[in-house]
């Protein structure tokens, strides 16, 4: 019988100026500038068809994941915190652009079969992450700015100017969004989201978005995708605390628990959170239960191509 061909294995460390490159645990490990040429050029060379864990970074990483696909290398993208976790468990002490690198390798020699190899995104998803994004960053300086110069009143005229420009950059932004909708034609499934109470146009993008990623297989991948699934950590008699496992981008996570709170409020969702709060849970937990409540039911919505039918809901699912 023929042996199976051992696939070429490359651990790739990425940061914005260079990738540390281990192409075997006993080679040295080579240092590549991370710039689209460079990257070009050492995939030229790589024996056929490789299997590549690239760190997963904000975008450093995308030129190099982007071209390794385009060539018809698996590519599997390795979170940094998992890669964290995996070199304290076998005792790892330095933490270096070399070192990562070959522990990339190792993850990927020994893991293999369990990882999933990535995927680009469409163009879509892409264009309308970036932007969500980069409303995020500016929100956030918005709010830390406003906060900041509250205390210094002989700065209000310019702190208002400042104010205006900040609104017309965000406004700016939101219709960027409404234009990427439109042309990739996901007006209707957006507006199905926008029909959950609590969800506004913001939140609804975020969902089609993330709809759009790949083919879920349920609403628990769907959740999961988004973080919101719950990590479980018991042994013996003892019952760990439940934490969100966080995997997924925090700010379609934000807007969901913005949109869970505003629903809370409502005629159709104020006896469900209530409930929750009844049984001892904080506002915090309720309204994240609430808030995968409603992935699950924009993923059904989006996933049967259905409209939006809102009753009471009488019983709260704990689960769900």
């Amino acid at each position: 019988m023929a042996m199976p061909v051992r696939p070429y294995l490359v651990g790739v460390d990425v940061s914005k100026a260079e990738l540390a490159i281990c192409e075997h645990p006993e080679a040295p490990v080579i240092l590549l500038e991370n710039d689209p040429g460079s990257i070009a050029g050492w995939l030229k060379q790589l024996q056929a068809p490789a299997c590549l864990a690239v760190e997963a970074t904000n975008t450093y990483h995308m030129e190099l994941v982007d071209q390794a696909h385009r060539l018809g290398h698996t590519v599997y993208v390795v979170d940094g915190f998992r890669l964290n976790r995996y070199r304290q468990s076998i005792g790892g002490r330095a933490k270096t652009d070399s070192s990562d690198a070959r522990l990339l390798w190792r993850y990927l020699d020994r893991e293999r079969a369990d990882l999933r190899p990535w995927t680009p995104p469409s163009k879509g998803y892409r264009t309308l992450q970036q932007l969500l994004r980069r409303r995020a960053v500016l929100v956030r300086a918005k709010s830390a700015l406003e906060q900041s110069l509250r205390e210094v009143p002989e700065l209000k005229r310019e702190a208002q100017g400042l104010t205006k420009q900040f609104k017309m950059l965000d406004s700016a932004i939101l219709r960027r969004i409404r234009e990427c909708i439109r042309h990739h034609q996901w007006q209707a499934d957006m507006e199905r989201c926008q029909g959950i109470e609590g969800v506004g146009p913001l939140s609804a993008a975020a969902l089609t978005m993330a709809f759009q990623r790949g083919h879920f297989r349920s609403n628990d991948a769907f959740v999961a995708f988004l973080g919101l699934d719950v990590r479980v950590r018991d042994s013996g008699k003892t019952r760990g605390q439940r934490k969100l496992t966080k995997q997924g981008d925090p700010e379609l996570r934000r807007l969901l628990y913005l949109a869970a709170m505003t629903a809370s409020r409502s005629a159709t969702w104020r006896g469900f959170y209530q409930r929750h709060l009844d049984r001892g849970l904080s506002p915090t937990q309720a309204f994240i239960i609430l808030a995968r409540k409603i992935a699950r039911i924009a993923f059904s919505l989006l996933k049967n191509q259905t409209t939006y039918q809102p009753k009471p809901h009488i019983e709260a699912c704990a689960v769900t």
